[in-house]
């Protein structure tokens, strides 16, 4: 199992006597990388001596809220040119706004927080945010760092209400929560996790603090961890290694921690195999699921490189096994047109049936008409629509083609059911109701069933 704890203060003096042994049983418990952020000048110089000497400990630098009255211009200084001088160090943490202990003035803390949100931005690091009871100004100064998106992070041990949630999610950030999601009480904390998608969720101990309810009381530590993955478990539906592989996998495409990753090729859900051969695209769409996340239905469907046709087919092995293998993945398929053909043939020829799910565009992609290449081969094309018009489509898809675009798809519907292919035409409830009901009755004039779609909501 793969875990990533990415919140744990290993350089604290409570960890003094054994970090030799509190690294080995957090090793074995599965944990390949664990963060130590820094809390001040001397916190996070620790914290960098920690990383350099496990290979599985990465540092981030930064200063608490707490310390915002004491820290100098001189030591945050230090603090920037530590974070740029050393390659373990992953992002800028643990640094925010605490309104409840008020260790430090609001005002002290706000230009303390502001001036490490602009460094990170300037310098590409993720921040590692710590609110407590102050909210609005945390989101006031995340959002007004944002420039072109180019902010990234957390907000660690989370403590705030749905709408500070909704609002975090809305930035693309993460989210994590400590030990305190097993305690028997915590049953709002549990629920408020509900309207997290898994895939912007984080694993951290906040070692030494807020330990599980199992060692409740005792100094916490990077291997208890673990005992986080059943309550994710129980609230995802899904099982303590998908849990522990997608919150690493998250991890990794925030602080780059550098895990080894295995390119998905074909991917179960329900009956259906998918098939994810590309990640390119002719579209860019405004509510494109691959732009918030990675993941799948526990999948990671990002592709290094584009599987050749060995091993796509030993991905199927035996196509009888489904109900239907389907080419749909993060891209285009399209894009690899004879791919499709090669492989369909496989499946067809070993008694399997075909869907391909399509934004339609293959034509304008290969330079023809390809749906007589498709007859035989594809028993059902499901056709990502999305939209009543060219002008909501080239709005909502933006299409390297333009506006022609949506033409060229309708015809491409046309010619399917011309070929005796099975045509489904999609569309997400973006476009509203009358929208929807256009979408329908564009199905219903080209042969084509018609399946509504909700947003986000993916496999």
């Amino acid at each position: 199992m793969k875990l990533v704890d990415t919140h744990c203060h290993l350089d604290f003096p409570d960890y003094k006597k054994d970090l030799d042994e509190v690294i080995a049983r957090a090793v074995e418990t599965g944990l390949e990388r664990m963060i130590v952020p820094g809390t001040n000048m001397e916190s996070s110089i620790k914290a960098v001596e920690v990383a350099e000497k496990y290979p599985q400990v990465f540092a981030a630098v930064g200063v608490h809220p707490h310390e915002a009255d004491k820290v100098t211009p001189e030591e945050i200084e230090e603090i920037e040119k530590l974070a740029l001088s050393k390659e373990k160090i992953v992002a800028v943490g643990e640094i925010g706004l605490d309104y409840y202990r008020n260790f430090s003035s609001h005002e002290n803390q706000k230009k303390l927080f502001t001036s490490l949100v602009e460094f990170a931005r300037e310098h590409d690091f993720p921040v590692i945010v710590h609110s407590r009871e102050a909210e609005e100004d945390v989101l006031k100064i995340l959002k007004s760092k944002r420039e072109f998106n180019f902010l990234r992070g957390v907000l660690h041990c989370f403590s705030g209400d749905k709408d500070f949630l909704k609002e975090v999610l809305a930035m693309n950030f993460y989210v994590s929560f400590a030990g305190n999601i097993t305690f028997p009480k915590a049953n709002s904390l549990r629920e408020l996790i509900k309207d997290i998608p898994i895939e912007r969720l984080l694993l951290e101990t906040d070692s030494p603090y807020i330990t599980p309810q199992e060692y409740r009381g005792k100094r916490n530590e990077p291997s208890y961890v673990k005992y986080l993955l059943d309550v994710y478990s129980k609230i995802y539906d899904i099982s303590a290694e998908e849990v522990a592989d997608i919150t690493s996998r998250n991890a990794d495409n925030l602080f780059r921690l550098g895990l080894e990753k295995k390119d998905t090729i074909g991917y179960k859900i329900r009956d259906s195999l998918y098939l994810n051969i590309t990640y390119r695209c002719t579209n860019r769409c405004n509510f494109c699921t691959r732009d918030i996340s990675d993941y799948v239905k526990g999948y990671d469907l990002r592709l290094d490189r584009e599987p050749s046709y060995e091993e796509i087919i030993d991905a199927i092995g035996d196509p009888k096994r489904f109900d239907e293998v389907v080419f749909c993945g993060f891209g285009e398929p399209t894009l690899r047109l004879d791919i499709i053909k090669k492989v369909a043939s496989y499946v067809k020829e070993n008694g399997g049936k075909v869907r391909v799910t399509t934004n339609g565009e293959g034509d304008l992609i290969n330079g023809r008409n390809i749906a007589p290449e498709l007859k035989g081969l594809i028993d059902r094309v499901s056709v990502s629509l999305n939209a009543p018009d060219e002008d909501v489509y080239d709005h909502l898809c933006r299409s390297v083609y333009g506006k022609e675009a949506f033409g060229d798809i309708l015809k491409f519907v046309s010619e399917c059911v011309k070929e005796g292919i099975l045509v489904e035409i999609t569309c997400l409830d973006i476009v509203g109701e009358e929208g929807v009901e256009r979408c329908k009755s564009l199905a219903e004039k080209y042969g084509a069933t018609f399946r509504l779609r909700h947003l986000n909501a993916v496999g």
